[in-house]
């Protein structure tokens, strides 16, 4: 089975969405029964709040009970898996997050499921962006001043997990500048932060919330931010572009996103996408963003699929080069 970012497997998801007009017009208004929503990141995460904040929201405004279950394992595969195996009743859907679709394409050797055409794309949900930030004894505020220090000095780079997007960013940084710097894989980000705090690390890229403990005590100093304008959480830190570093690479979206089967009627795609764009609106929402230091808000099933075309060969390029041997 291939794998590779085209427009025609899109094109063919909808397609087979189209096909299926009678499924919306036999079950009558979405939802008319219980819906499940495929989580496929544990409990505490922002991928978690969002199943459960939008999951709220559509049982409040339909009237039907809706279930989150965490489906967790092999970089959301098993939650991909599942829904793949769903009835075709447009009652399941699934949130994950870019590293299922994308990630796991070069983690695995064999997927089963097509990221492309297996599933319909309904909304988008920012993840926050993730500021670079370093140890107070580097002496470094900005990339070049970190940049110099880790010519001199050895470095090593904390990366919340093998193929994730501080992974793609280390090994940018290590290419563009002729730097060295090891880049240390953990399982999550509570003890990379740990490694930074003490001092064990230089340098590591992760959520603001997470990161949050360790700027608020000075241990650690962020540098830069990957977003095209200042994140309003932290203002004073320039972004990646003004600071002379414009490729596309440290300027990418970090996602979640709402699927449904590609069975789904389109119909249907834009009435869950409809609702999904007016939960984001709320106040529940927009305070669980504000948490994690979010300013975006959901984004429709046009806007998603726009970002999957255009960010998707970004990220599979620069995934392809990290030189990870698939499991």
């Amino acid at each position: 089975m291939s794998f590779r970012m085209t427009r025609r497997g899109l094109i063919a998801a909808s397609a087979a969405a189209v096909a299926a007009p009678g499924l919306l017009k036999a079950q009558g208004a979405w939802p008319n029964r219980p819906v499940r929503i495929l989580c496929a990141f544990p409990a505490g995460g922002i991928t978690d709040g969002y199943a459960r904040a939008y999951g709220d929201y559509i049982a409040q405004k339909s009237g039907q009970t809706v279930v989150v279950e965490n489906r967790v394992g092999a970089g959301g595969g098993i939650a991909a898996q599942a829904l793949k195996s769903a009835p075709d009743d447009g009652h399941t859907l699934m949130i994950t997050i870019s590293s299922t679709m994308l990630g796991n394409r070069v983690m695995f050797k064999n997927l089963p499921y097509d990221p492309d055409r297996d599933f319909s794309f309904l909304a988008i949900m920012s993840t926050g962006h993730l500021p670079l930030v370093a140890q107070k004894n580097t002496g470094a505020r900005t990339i070049a001043e970190f940049v110099d220090f880790a010519r001199k000095n050895r470095t090593s780079f904390g990366s919340y997990a093998a193929g994730s997007f501080a992974h793609i960013v280390g090994a940018e940084l290590n290419r563009r500048f002729g730097l060295d710097m090891t880049i240390v894989h953990y399982r999550g980000e509570a003890p990379m932060w740990q490694d930074l705090l003490t001092g064990n690390s230089a340098v590591a890229m992760g959520s603001y919330t997470a990161a949050k403990g360790v700027l608020d005590t000075g241990a650690g100093v962020a540098i830069a931010v990957p977003t095209s304008k200042r994140m309003s959480t932290l203002p004073d830190v320039a972004t990646y572009a003004e600071q002379g570093l414009k490729d596309p690479v440290f300027n990418l979206m970090s996602w979640a996103g709402f699927f449904g089967k590609a069975s789904m009627p389109a119909e249907m795609v834009q009435q869950i996408s409809d609702l999904m764009v007016e939960a984001g609106k709320t106040e529940r929402i927009r305070n669980l963003t504000a948490t994690f230091g979010i300013d975006d808000t959901a984004q429709d099933h046009r806007f998603f699929r726009q970002i999957y075309e255009t960010q998707g060969p970004i990220w599979l390029d620069h995934l392809s080069r990290l030189g990870v041997t698939p499991s």
